[in-house]
């Protein structure tokens, strides 16, 4: 008698996560790094959320849709950084 198999885990808490240390990585580069020097440390960090989600992806262990989870989540963060940019862009304008 064979078991049934074990019903898979959700992947959208990896895409997720993935999302929220992009967000999380724009916070720290938005209180640390100088103004002039933000743009270029946004795409470092968005290099680090593409290996990121491969590593979230691949520890997740399938497959099975394995190319959409991770441009899922790589969208999600390019997405939660530019307007994490646009913020910064915003309030370098603004009068102080």
């Amino acid at each position: 008698m064979d078991l049934p198999p074990l019903a898979p885990r959700r992947a959208f808490g990896g895409i997720v996560a993935v999302w929220v240390a992009a967000a999380i990585a724009g916070t720290i580069i938005g209180f640390f790094v100088p103004a002039e020097w933000r743009i270029a440390w946004l795409g470092v960090a968005l290099g680090l959320c593409v290996v990121l989600a491969f590593a979230v992806q691949l520890a997740y262990g399938r497959s099975q849709a394995f190319v959409e989870r991770v441009a899922l989540s790589t969208l999600g963060s390019a997405i939660v950084l530019g307007v994490i940019s646009l913020g910064f862009g915003l309030a370098s304008i603004a009068p102080r």
